[in-house]
């Protein structure tokens, strides 16, 4: 899988300076976390996740999740998981490149139960996604024995020649994450089990559905998520604790949940001034018919707080994070100069618009050189419209 290959080689050639890499089973985590972009999410209850996971992967996405938990009805489990159970096993067989696939599980007991009844099919996951993730009541712990079990009874814990290591993804959304009196103490026990255990963590998630709900709010398609202060303070946090340089960790973007055309109370947030051109300019509405800009707007607020990707629910969205992740002409400069000098000091840009300061800056330069890996980096005149233009065509 690689990020933007339906292009044209001539698309190629004017979109990028350089194009991504190409993903597999056996990139490093720290690029698959990068390159998850945006995760899509589908109800495990869907009548042909085959055709589903291929239609989505020639569409571009690069990540999807098979849910099991809050998108299905509780009497429609035991169907839902044969499903999954039956769409792994086509799928493994098949032998073909595929999305990075994750199933979402509701208990410690499930993921045994899917993993063992799978049997080696489970090799076609690249992990499991954990929801109401928390080192408070002991059911992470239980999460991650159930992992290491599965990984030695399928050999899939990256020593067996030919499989890679099954991995999670842990979802902050439970109520001692979410409120203030708790936060800080269970934020602590979170990075502390997630450290000891590094190597089973592709990346974190953040589950704002959720932490909307424990205010008994709902956002608005006119508000992006750091608009509803309570859960902004508890992304402020998480990325405080966990997003640090030294703890390695990605973080994915909470979802966006809208995708009707609903009425719209506030003024567009996209401004006309990117948009020049007569083909641009019917994008441009496209994205406003299409109730996109606020979403395009929460893209931007995740990257410059330090999250990277998104869950995502409507595979109009997929396209709009990848676009949005591809690192900039002079971002990927910027990130060269300062990577390539750890001896100190500051220097005027390579654009010459600002001051690079060659210590302070090397973290940044760092996750922007892995982000331009997995998503390439745009040529010298191209801007984020561009991208938008052939992602959405």
């Amino acid at each position: 899988m690689r990020h933007f290959r339906s292009l044209t080689a001539s698309q190629e050639a004017r979109l990028f300076h350089r194009l991504p890499v190409e993903l597999t089973a056996e990139s490093s985590p720290e690029l698959q976390a990068v390159a998850l972009g945006g995760t899509l999410y589908t109800p495990a209850n869907r009548p042909d996740l085959v055709k589903d996971v291929r239609r989505q992967r020639d569409l571009g996405c690069v990540s999807m999740v098979l849910c099991l938990e809050d998108s299905i009805a509780d009497a429609e489990v035991a169907a839902a998981e044969k499903n999954v159970i039956a769409a792994l096993g086509v799928l493994a067989a098949c032998n073909e490149p595929l999305p990075l696939l994750f199933v979402r599980v509701r208990t410690p007991e499930q993921l045994l139960s899917v993993a063992r009844r799978a049997g080696p099919s489970t090799g076609v996951l690249t992990g499991f996604v954990i929801p109401k993730f928390d080192n408070e009541s002991g059911v992470a712990a239980a999460f991650l024995h159930a992992l290491h079990l599965i990984q030695s009874e399928l050999g899939l814990d990256g020593t067996t020649e030919g499989k890679h290591r099954l991995r999670i993804m842990p979802i902050l959304e439970s109520p001692a994450v979410i409120h203030a009196e708790s936060r800080a103490t269970a934020l602590t026990n979170v990075h502390a089990l997630l450290s000891a255990h590094r190597e089973d963590i592709l990346s974190v998630r953040i589950g704002a559905t959720d932490m909307s709900s424990a205010f008994g709010l709902r956002r608005s398609r006119d508000m992006t998520i750091y608009d509803v202060k309570v859960v902004a303070s508890v992304i402020g946090d998480i990325v405080n604790v966990l997003g640090r340089p030294e703890s390695g960790f990605v973080i994915s973007g909470p979802v966006w949940e809208h995708f009707a055309n609903t009425e719209r109370v506030l003024r567009p947030q996209l401004r006309l001034t990117p948009f020049v051109g007569p083909q641009e300019i019917q994008l441009r509405q496209r994205i406003m018919t299409a109730n996109l800009d606020t979403l395009i707007r929460e893209i931007e607020l995740d990257l410059a707080n330090g999250l990277l990707g998104k869950t995502v629910i409507h595979p109009t969205h997929v396209a709009l994070v990848h676009a949005m992740s591809v690192v900039s002409h002079e971002e990927y400069l910027d990130a060269l100069a300062i990577a390539g000098n750890v001896n100190g000091g500051a220097a005027a840009s390579p654009y010459g618009n600002k001051m690079n300061e060659m210590k302070p800056h090397q973290p940044w330069a760092h996750r922007t050189l892995v982000r331009a890996d997995a998503f390439g980096v745009a040529a010298a005149d191209i801007t984020f419209v561009d991208l938008l233009e052939v992602s959405m065509a």
